[in-house]
């Protein structure tokens, strides 16, 4: 069992890295963790019918994680950032991703998606995994709700709509929104530093500055695990999400989970609702039956609002995919990782590389990017499956110029 110190947000918080002497109320809010949340009850659907959506409409399992990794701002995992018991506790999420009865992994893809979109780490997808167990309908018994379980008082300040039988919160469009918004000026406010803002988000912004006046330190030089005066489930909150991104950095040493991973699932984005939620699905051609299980804030029905359009989370093509509104990029601390040494050019002293040895941790994707290729083309000039496994020490051919 675990809980969290919710926190209450207010926009212009940038003013307040500017007068951390004139904070503004965040009074504690009791929130409750993945295991004590529940989720909104709906009917009981099967799972996803990828022969039912355009292959257009869907993508790689793997081309997800290969993002995840890619955005990661600690690419390998530190062990020594948290405990064995955080690891054993979150041990069943790289399974739970890879089950094809489960709506995690498309739901994951947004959400990488989104902060990928921000140029924030990739690290906070995993906030969901603590928050809500990635139940975008789980509620808790002290009132937090959603993919991640804001509050009443903090959804509203980040313009999540509640009100006339609607919830915002429960809808993975707009609580995402919010939750990104509210990350990038946190990421910003601690210096980039993933843990502390995730400790903010946690505990709340004041609480973490406090802490760190009172220990002589600013977001440049701070410690997250040495700032005094916090609570015991805020420094625990940043081991979880550590414990979770080594068992997803890990999980790729498994050929059997990366085989599991490597399924189609549907590609997500918001798009703009017009009329009920069963009228628009069968419209534009969805499954019915898998948007209520994604948007669990229409479950009641799809209320009628003038003021502000409502949005349903949905399959699209890449091409289609409409970008997040108002999450304009920032900085991020991701290090870009520089051109392999082992990248050889070609005889003829060509600029282009020829050949390529696989590292640790690299994939078809991520390679692939750095010489201009596609996957698939990758895959082609090296007689490589869709689902082949590569392994450290093997040679591919790129026949391209590498990148950063």
């Amino acid at each position: 069992m675990s809980a969290r110190r919710g926190w209450a947000a207010v926009f212009g918080l940038c003013v307040l890295c500017a007068h951390a002497g004139e904070p503004p109320a965040t009074p504690p809010v009791a929130t409750l963790a993945s295991p004590l949340a529940t989720a909104v009850p709906l009917p009981a659907e099967p799972p996803i019918d990828v022969a039912s959506i355009p292959v257009s409409q869907l993508r790689s399992g793997r081309e997800i994680y290969e993002r995840f990794r890619d955005g990661l701002a600690a690419p390998q995992c530190d062990a020594t950032a948290t405990k064995g018991r955080w690891k054993q506790h979150f041990s069943h999420a790289p399974s739970r991703l890879v089950q094809p009865n489960d709506d995690l992994l498309p739901l994951f893809g947004y959400v990488v998606d989104a902060l990928r979109e921000a140029n924030l780490p990739t690290e906070y997808a995993l906030i969901p995994f603590v928050e809500s167990g990635y139940k975008p309908g789980a509620r808790s018994a002290g009132g937090p709700a959603g993919l991640w379980q804001f509050i009443g008082t903090t959804a509203r300040n980040h313009g999540v709509s509640m009100g006339g039988g609607y919830d915002g919160r429960l809808s993975p469009v707009e609580s995402t929104q919010a939750a990104v918004r509210y990350l990038k000026t946190l990421h910003n406010m601690f210096g980039k530093d993933w843990r502390l803002a995730v400790m903010g988000y946690n505990a709340g912004e004041y609480r973490v500055l406090q802490s760190m006046r009172r220990a002589g330190m600013n977001a440049s030089n701070a410690r997250p695990a040495e700032l005094p005066g916090l609570s015991g489930i805020t420094y625990a909150y940043v081991e979880k999400l550590h414990a979770l991104a080594c068992l997803f950095q890990q999980a790729d040493d498994r050929a059997e989970w990366m085989r599991a991973l490597d399924r189609q699932v549907p590609r997500l984005a918001p798009h703009e609702l017009n009329g009920p939620l069963e009228t628009w699905a069968r419209r534009n051609g969805h499954d019915p039956a898998l948007l209520r299980r994604l948007n669990p804030a229409f479950a009641g029905g799809t209320p009628a609002r003038g003021d502000k359009p409502l949005r349903v989370l949905a399959p699209t093509t890449a091409d289609e995919a409409p970008a997040m509104p108002d999450l304009a990029p920032v900085q991020t601390a991701v290090a870009v990782t520089p051109p392999p040494p082992d990248a050889a050019p070609s005889p003829a002293g060509e600029a282009a590389a020829r050949s390529h040895v696989v590292k640790r941790g690299e994939s078809t994707w991520t390679i692939a990017r750095r010489y201009g290729l596609t996957a698939q083309q990758l895959q082609t000039r090296n007689h490589l499956q869709a689902n082949s496994v590569l392994r450290p020490g093997m040679v591919l051919q790129v026949d391209g110029e590498a990148t950063p």
